[in-house]
C-alpha cells in the first residue's frame, strides 16, 4: 500500500474512530438477537470480512503470519477475542456511554501493565493521569451500586484490561525480536470469539434484519477500521494514536444520543470528562516531552 502523509493518516484515523463508534447506535435496532448471539454474529461476520479484506490489503503475508506467528500471536488473538465478546455483551447490559467511558482507560491501564510486566518506567504525569482517570471511573461505578447497570459496566471493564494485556504482550514480544502482526491476530480473535459464544447463543433467534445489522458491524465497525488503524499506526506516534482514538468515546455517545435516544446521565458525563481530560493531558504532554527531547 502507498505511504500516507501524516495529515492523511490523521484524517484516516478520524474516519476509523467514526466507524468504531457505530455499535452503540446499531445495537438498539436489533429485534430478537440478544447478548451472546449478538457477539457471535458480529464476530463471525468480522472473521468472514477479514478473510476478504486482509488479502486485498496485505497480500499473502496476511495469512503467512498466522502460520508463523507462534505463541505471541495466539495470545494476542485470545485478547482480541475477549475484547470482542466483552464489548458486545456489555452493550446489551448497560448504556453506550458507560461502556465507552470505561474502555477509555485502556491507555493508562496499558502503562500500568507495561510497568508490571516489562518494567517500563511511568512518568509522573502519567501517574497523575491514572489517578484522575481512576477517580472518574470510581465516580461512575459508585453511582451504579445497587443498580442493574453495574454488571454491564464491570463486563465492559474487561475490555481495557484485555486491551492493556494485549499491547503489553505485543511490546514484550517485540523486545525479544518477535513481531506480532496485529491484523491476523484480530482475525484469530474474531474466530475464537465466534466459536466461544456460539454454544451460549443457541438457539439462534436473530431475524434476517438483525443478521444484516450485525453484518454491517462486522464489516464496517471492525474489519475495515482494523486494517486502516494498523496502517495509520505506521505513520503516527503512539501518543497521537491514543489521543485520536478518544474520538470514539465522543462519537459513540453522540451516535447513541442522536440515533438511539440514549441521553447520557450527568454522572457519566462528569466521570467521562475526568477520564478523557486525563488521557488528553497525558497524550499531549507525552508528545510535547518527546518533541523537547529531540
Amino acid at each position: 500500500m502507498p505511504r500516507l502523509t501524516q495529515a492523511r493518516a490523521v484524517w484516516l484515523m478520524v474516519a476509523v474512530t467514526l466507524m468504531w463508534s457505530i455499535a452503540g447506535v446499531v445495537t438498539p435496532q436489533l429485534e430478537a438477537a440478544r447478548s451472546f448471539e449478538v457477539t457471535f454474529w458480529r464476530s463471525a461476520w468480522t472473521a468472514l470480512a477479514l478473510l476478504v479484506v486482509l488479502p486485498l490489503a496485505q497480500g499473502r503475508a496476511a495469512f503467512a503470519a498466522l502460520a508463523h506467528g507462534g505463541g505471541a500471536l495466539w495470545l494476542s488473538g485470545l485478547c482480541w477475542g475477549a475484547m470482542f465478546t466483552a464489548f458486545m455483551v456489555a452493550l446489551t447490559r448497560t448504556s453506550v456511554a458507560h461502556v465507552l467511558v470505561t474502555m477509555a482507560i485502556g491507555p493508562l491501564m496499558t502503562a500500568l501493565f507495561a510497568r508490571a510486566i516489562i518494567g517500563h518506567r511511568i512518568a509522573a504525569r502519567t501517574w497523575g493521569a491514572i489517578a484522575v482517570a481512576g477517580l472518574g471511573i470510581a465516580w461512575i461505578y459508585g453511582t451504579q451500586l445497587g443498580s442493574g447497570s453495574l454488571a454491564g459496566t464491570l463486563i465492559a471493564l474487561c475490555v481495557p484490561v484485555t486491551t492493556a494485556l494485549n499491547w503489553t504482550l505485543v511490546q514484550h514480544a517485540a523486545t525479544r525480536g518477535r513481531q506480532v502482526s496485529l491484523a491476523p491476530a484480530v482475525l484469530l480473535g474474531a474466530v475464537l470469539s465466534a466459536l466461544a459464544t456460539l454454544p451460549l447463543a443457541l438457539p439462534l433467534a436473530a431475524s434476517a434484519r438483525d443478521i444484516a445489522w450485525l453484518a454491517l458491524l462486522g464489516l464496517v465497525q471492525l474489519a475495515i477500521p482494523c486494517v486502516l488503524a494498523v496502517r495509520c499506526a505506521r505513520e503516527l506516534p503512539a501518543p497521537e494514536m491514543a489521543l485520536l482514538a478518544l474520538l470514539e468515546v465522543i462519537f459513540g455517545i453522540l451516535w447513541a444520543w442522536v440515533g438511539a435516544g440514549e441521553r447520557p446521565a450527568p454522572t457519566v458525563l462528569g466521570g467521562g470528562a475526568l477520564v478523557v481530560g486525563a488521557l488528553v493531558f497525558n497524550a499531549v504532554t507525552t508528545s510535547s516531552g518527546k518533541g523537547a527531547d529531540k
